[in-house]
């Protein structure tokens, strides 16, 4: 028997950003559902794992304790 398992998946596009004379940016958003089901905040520092050209990992520098919530 396979077991499978309930993944949630957020499609999302890269903006590129580029600022009169500023080198090209590339901005990567966290949409709202993911950003709370994992506790994360606005100012929080993360940094970026390559695995390989087809996977990377979001690393949170100080991840805080999830605090329950109440559904709505």
């Amino acid at each position: 028997m396979i077991k499978r398992v309930n993944t949630a998946s957020y499609p999302l596009k890269i903006q590129a950003i580029r600022a009169k004379g500023q080198n090209l940016r590339f901005y990567v958003y966290l949409p709202m559902p993911l950003a709370s089901a994992l506790g994360i905040e606005g100012g929080e520092e993360v940094s970026w794992e390559l695995l390989d050209r087809k996977e990377l990992h979001l690393v949170r520098k100080s991840p805080g304790t999830l605090k329950a919530r109440k559904r709505a």
